[in-house]
């Protein structure tokens, strides 16, 4: 694979970047942001195939499955960044979202030198989790060609796991690994080469898009607040009782004493005072709206 390498649109010379090193700082700077500007254009190009991904993770987290993202280097590190988000946004449990990377987690903040080449390994750490045909990952690779990445998405089609490939390059190697591609070309980089920049941030947010629109879809969100969040210091207690407020217009004393009432359950809390309701009858009605606060309220109006 390696003499394919400077063929791919990711290792290419950017031509609008020739005299970077000549440059002062400001006109670095004025190019590196107008060549990041270009990034957020090439994800809307692709946002029907990150849909398909969501339905996955959906269906996936919908009957008791898991969404792993897997990579190497800076595209495993972004995967695991997203992945410890979700628990202290959406209240999920840690092994809903995980993030696996090359190398281990002491690769995170320590490169391990040819972890990435190792094929086998991508499968290994997949079954050391125990994936199932229930469960949904993502091979992140901006390169599109890493083996530690095709190894992981190989095994994950084999035992029926849903496979998404996430790439910067068009007929990437791992797209042919996976049910579904994402193929994100934001082209070449400032830095020849340097995928941690434009690919990166063309990565970061397609995750951010599937991990917030899975969420959604599962009703961690209402309006556009996050109801779900998991108060575990006193910025994120703060934020939860600005939610009741601005929910259900009660005083912040009356916001705290919900929270309180509903054991620190902001879509509980919500519902009680919307509902004017216990707290046993306001976990009864998310019951049977699945979860999601907007029906459990409307259904407590009829």
């Amino acid at each position: 694979m390696k003499e394919h390498l400077p063929s791919l649109t990711t290792e290419l010379r950017n031509e609008r970047t020739m005299q970077i090193d000549s440059a002062d700082t400001l006109d670095i700077l004025r190019i590196i942001n107008e060549e990041d500007q270009k990034v957020a254009l090439a994800v809307q190009k692709v946002l029907p195939d990150v849909r398909v991904a969501v339905d996955f993770a959906v269906q996936s987290l919908s009957r008791g499955g898991r969404l792993i993202y897997i990579g190497a280097g800076t595209s495993g590190r972004l995967g695991v960044l997203d992945a410890v988000e979700c628990p202290p946004t959406f209240s999920t449990p840690p092994e809903w979202v995980q993030g696996l990377m090359a190398g281990g987690e002491k690769a995170f903040v320590k490169a391990v030198e040819g972890a990435e080449d190792k094929e086998e390994w991508g499968e290994r750490d997949l079954r050391e989790i125990g994936l199932t045909d229930k469960d949904t990952v993502v091979g992140i690779a901006a390169s599109g060609r890493t083996p530690y990445v095709i190894g992981a998405l190989k095994y994950a089609r084999r035992i029926g796991a849903k496979a998404v490939a996430l790439s910067c390059n068009e007929r990437a190697r791992i797209s042919r690994e996976a049910d579904h591609a994402i193929e994100v070309v934001v082209g070449p980089e400032v830095l020849t080469g340097s995928t941690r920049m434009k690919a990166g941030t063309a990565h970061k947010m397609i995750l951010n898009m599937i991990s917030t629109t899975t969420m959604i879809k599962l009703g961690k969100v209402y309006e556009n607040l996050m109801v779900d969040v998991n108060i575990s210091n006193h910025k994120l207690k703060e934020r939860a009782i600005h939610i009741i407020r601005t929910v259900t217009g009660v005083s912040t004393e009356q916001a705290i004493e919900a929270l309180e009432q509903a054991h620190n359950e902001v879509k509980t809390a919500i519902v009680m005072l919307e509902a004017k309701t216990t707290y046993e009858g306001a976990v009864e009605r998310l019951k049977q709206a699945n979860g999601y606060v907007r029906q459990a309220i409307l259904q407590a109006l009829r």
